[in-house]
């Protein structure tokens, strides 16, 4: 069975779940590990006062037994603690039915617009609460259960912010040592005078009532040659990522390794020339490469490198100084509405980018591995890894 998750929940409702299902029997499960990732995704500066409210928690409602999981789907929840006062707002019940007022300003580059023009509603609410990243609390949380699975087969993966609003961070360094540095830094970018300069930015942007967008890298280490295929489009595992990253609210645009650089340069400057390996090269099929241009794919398929992807971030849509819209009950200029948002939330975006990445490369592992348990998984990964590993002297 192919390893696929989906979500369910609104924003201001009483849940947010995430069904799992494909994954092995065996994998080991700790609900404080993918607490750590939800937590991760709650930080940065220049999150919003909903951060203040919700201290973001897993509940396994099944599919795990004793610390492993079974070969069941695997059901996760993280409860909304500001649905206290949404009880109504938000009920299923008809009799609640106006006890909070339309939403009816519709927001520039947002979803309310054009929800409401195709499910043929009067209320942005129907829409807004669904397309809110607060969604994405669920797929932290898969992504966080496919982390525990890949590190089984060696997989870590990572990341770290490259730019907010017209700050850039030096990232000329490896991608484990940036991703520590991020780790710790107010706006998850790497490069402590960058970082500075880009809260400052934000905080800037808070004063004036406007966002902030940025970029940032997700990267995977120890991943095998192999995942993906050049034979079928949907199965080039390059697809599938840029899939997985667009899905992400707000996320405009995405390239693999140097990506649209690689217009610009030659083939000389662009393709990672392929050297003779040395020890623990078993993974690349016993060869390295001189660069990592291609962001560890070439022709949707994994060559043994890291993997990475860039993803760029537009500005949040909610300003506290509303741009003009129409509003959908007079049809008369208006203000947009706002929502209690954030000023900046490309940090928490690298993180759930990690998520997106992070269950791909789960899913990959899957399907060529085999996903009954994670014992047969691991031995059809040893195999493989002796079939394609080659020993030469380099002469």
């Amino acid at each position: 069975m192919p390893l696929v998750y989906r979500t369910g929940g609104e924003s201001h409702g009483p849940v947010l779940t995430a069904l799992v299902e494909g994954l092995p029997a065996g994998v080991p499960v700790d609900p404080a590990r993918i607490d750590r990732e939800l937590a991760r995704r709650q930080q940065g500066y220049g999150r919003g006062g909903r951060m203040r409210i919700e201290t973001d928690r897993v509940e396994i409602l099944a599919g795990v037994r004793w610390g492993r999981t079974t070969g069941a789907p695997v059901v996760l929840a993280v409860w909304n603690k500001d649905w206290e006062n949404w009880r109504r707002g938000m009920s299923p019940d008809a009799a609640d039915r106006g006890a909070v007022p339309p939403v009816t300003g519709v927001r520039p580059g947002h979803a309310d617009l054009p929800g409401v023009l195709k499910h043929g509603l009067d209320d942005a609410r129907d829409v807004l609460e669904r397309a809110s990243a607060r969604e994405t609390a669920g797929r932290v949380a898969a992504g966080a259960v496919a982390k525990q699975l890949l590190e089984q087969v060696g997989v870590a993966v990572g990341s770290f912010v490259t730019s907010v609003g017209a700050v850039d961070a030096r990232w000329d360094e490896p991608f484990p040592a940036l991703h520590e540095r991020a780790e710790g830094a107010r706006l998850r970018m790497p490069d402590p005078e960058a970082d500075d300069r880009a809260a400052a930015a934000v905080a800037a942007a808070r004063e004036a009532g406007d966002t902030l967008g940025g970029t940032f890298v997700c990267f995977a280490r120890g991943v095998p040659a192999g995942l993906g295929t050049h034979t079928t489009a949907h199965g080039r595992l390059d697809a599938r990522l840029g899939a997985a990253f667009f899905s992400i609210p707000a996320i405009k645009g995405v390239e693999v390794g140097i990506g649209f650089d690689a217009a610009r340069r030659p083939g000389s400057e662009v393709h990672d020339e392929i050297l003779p390996g040395g020890p623990g090269d078993g993974r690349r099929g016993g060869v390295r490469r001189a660069t990592n241009r291609a962001g560890g794919l070439e022709g949707g398929i994994t060559n043994g490198e890291d993997v990475w992807v860039r993803a760029a971030m537009k500005p949040i849509p909610t300003l506290m100084r509303p741009l003009r819209t129409v509003d959908l009950a007079t049809g008369r200029p208006a203000d947009a509405s706002r929502e209690r948002s954030d000023v900046c939330a490309v940090p928490a975006a690298s993180v759930v980018g990690e998520a997106a990445l992070a269950f791909e490369l789960a899913r990959a592992v899957v399907d060529k591995f085999g996903g009954d348990c994670l014992v047969d998984l691991r031995a059809a990964l040893d195999g493989y890894l002796a079939r394609i590993d080659r020993r030469w002297d380099g002469s």
